[in-house]
């Protein structure tokens, strides 16, 4: 379906209805911002986080057309799922969504299995003198503000000669800002950037990090953190977003955009120590809260809550129910 024309049209009309495209169905579910209007089925749009709301300025053009699908869809009846707690109460303030038409279901956890040989095949050639790595992983934009992490990197540089930082995600929009802060780091020879990195090599890589570094301005859920911590690589991580719901006690957290608290950390974590083997045992417990069959659970649960108002209107509006 072409995103582009039918968000413009979606965004005015309720023309063209889904069901043109899927036949009739009694739920609709729009797994990223945006879901199309229907002519029978109950609708639910899942937003992921309101960086769009709050942080304009780190979003794309074709970005910021979201908030106006999501509030229209709301206007006319649609149900909203958020990943986390911290988004639906987001949500309820700034987007004046009835909070019982918002329901949060935490992710569970993609992670490719361990044990299948992978990590013979890990992609990291690490610079010559480095045996370990922290690694970073997500989109390069300015959401996820790894210029601050390449600058945070030349402290702990300085203090582990043989640590190098890894950086794992595709190039987003204002990649360049990262790219100028690597060329310009006394530590850029030891700085190695992966782009993106299939489930298996992923894991495989995220397994011999020694630790996870996740600096972003905002987050609606946050993924690396939780996948490194069900992979017993410690993380250090800034208190950004649903950040703290998500990760609990099972990982160091720091300011958004606080470069000297961020390179501690990461210092502290390389140390080693017994305060880091029970941050680990710490973020394996808060790793087995997130699992798709409870994911699922919740949104089968949503759907049916969905369609049964939905069906409950229907028979008021033609005179077989109340």
């Amino acid at each position: 379906m072409p995103a582009r024309p039918l968000h413009a049209a979606w965004g005015r009309s309720r023309f063209p209805p889904i069901e043109w495209f899927i036949g009739r169905r009694d739920v609709v579910h729009g797994s990223n911002f945006v879901v199309p209007p229907a002519t029978h089925a109950a609708r639910v749009v899942t937003v992921h986080d309101l960086t769009v709301v709050l942080y304009p300025e780190l979003c794309d053009p074709p970005t910021l057309e979201f908030p106006g699908l999501v509030r229209r869809a709301v206007a006319e009846g649609a149900w909203v799922h958020t990943p986390s707690q911290f988004v639906a109460d987001q949500v309820v303030a700034d987007l004046s969504v009835d909070p019982e038409r918002v329901r949060a279901v935490h992710h569970g956890i993609p992670l490719a299995p361990a044990g299948d040989g992978s990590e013979a095949r890990t992609p990291v050639r690490l610079p010559e003198g480095c045996g370990r790595y922290v690694l970073a992983i997500g989109t390069i934009e300015p959401r996820k503000d790894y210029p601050l992490l390449v600058s945070a990197f030349a402290a702990v540089a300085a203090g582990h000669p043989d640590v190098a930082l890894v950086v794992v995600g595709s190039a987003g929009w204002g990649a360049d800002r990262f790219l100028a802060a690597v060329e310009s780091s006394p530590a850029r020879s030891r700085i190695v950037r992966l782009g993106y990195l299939d489930d298996q090599l992923l894991g495989a890589t995220l397994r011999q990090a020694s630790v996870l570094a996740f600096p972003s301005l905002y987050e609606g859920f946050g993924f690396p953190p939780v996948q490194a911590m069900a992979a017993g690589v410690p993380v250090v991580a800034t208190s950004a977003g649903a950040v703290p719901e998500v990760v609990g006690d099972g990982a160091l957290l720091v300011e958004p955009g606080d470069r000297d608290g961020l390179a501690g950390a990461i210092s502290h974590v390389l140390d080693g120590g017994t305060d880091v083997e029970q941050l680990v045992d710490r973020g394996l417990r808060r790793s087995q809260a997130f699992n798709w069959d409870a994911c699922a659970r919740g949104l089968a649960a949503l759907y049916r809550d969905a369609a049964g108002v939905r069906d409950a209107g229907a028979r008021s509006r033609d005179g077989r129910g109340r």
